[in-house]
């Protein structure tokens, strides 16, 4: 099975569950190519790749979460013969919400919603990053520490991302949440203690959207911290794939 929207790095037909993992703002596929080294081939890992961006360079990009989860729920509907979880970093948690959202309305619970790097969808900060100049939004990316350096000097490079990022962050700063049914599927919230962008309220605020069990871990550093901790997160993702399709 072939789609633009889905990457599958490390095949795992024989798995009994899907990994679904949702890029940042301005990020792509390939930033899972290393969870999905790590948990094949017990997970199956699909990795959500944006419009816009590596070789989706030249499609128009999608600027706001509500079409984009339309049509990513869309393409996983074709995947969900096996019990799904989703991931999703900074703006790719929101996306992963929404989509679970959509999900459960069409009768698909997920294992379990990991939002990572992002406050609670009812939380919302009038951030305005999206409106700033081309050296405004590098300096945010370099604040931020979640492109590479390289990136980041290579002009050339720079004025190629750029449009992707600038997208993705309009998508999420007008982004609004509609009030709804909270979740059945449980949520796991991963936050750092030195978020610029989310604190530990905000972080806990999930356990306001599911009825399902919520729990939080707080890991040390910045809003890359996922990087940083690679081993960590993969373990926690691992230990709740094993529990949960034990207790199925």
């Amino acid at each position: 099975m072939s789609s633009g929207w889905i990457r599958r790095f490390h095949p795992a037909p024989e798995a009994d569950t899907r990994l679904v993992c949702f890029p940042h703002a301005g990020g792509s596929a390939t930033f899972y190519f290393p969870v999905s080294r790590a948990v094949s081939p017990g997970v199956d890992v699909l990795a959500v790749q944006y419009p816009g961006r590596q070789d989706r360079m030249y499609e128009p990009h999608v600027d706001d979460i509500p079409t984009l989860a339309d049509r990513i729920t869309e393409e996983l509907v074709h995947w969900a013969d096996r019990p799904l979880t989703l991931f999703g970093h900074s703006m790719g948690a929101t996306i992963a919400f929404e989509v679970a959202r959509r999900l459960e309305a069409r009768g698909t619970v997920p294992l379990g919603l990991f939002a990572s790097g992002r406050r609670a969808p009812s939380r919302h900060r009038g951030e305005q990053v999206h409106l700033l100049d081309d050296d405004g939004l590098i300096r945010e990316l370099r604040r931020l520490s979640g492109t590479d350096a390289e990136v980041l000097d290579d002009e050339a490079i720079l004025r190629m991302v750029l449009p992707a990022m600038r997208s993705d962050y309009r998508a999420v700063e007008t982004y609004r949440y509609e009030p709804g049914p909270p979740l059945n599927c449980p949520v796991i919230a991963l936050t750092a203690d030195d978020d610029p962008l989310v604190d530990v309220a905000e972080a806990r605020a999930w356990a306001q959207h599911t009825v399902a069990p919520f729990r939080i871990r707080i890991f040390t550093g910045g809003h890359f911290f996922v990087s940083a901790h690679a081993e960590s997160v993969v373990g926690e993702i691992t230990r709740h794939i094993e529990a949960a399709m034990t207790r199925r």
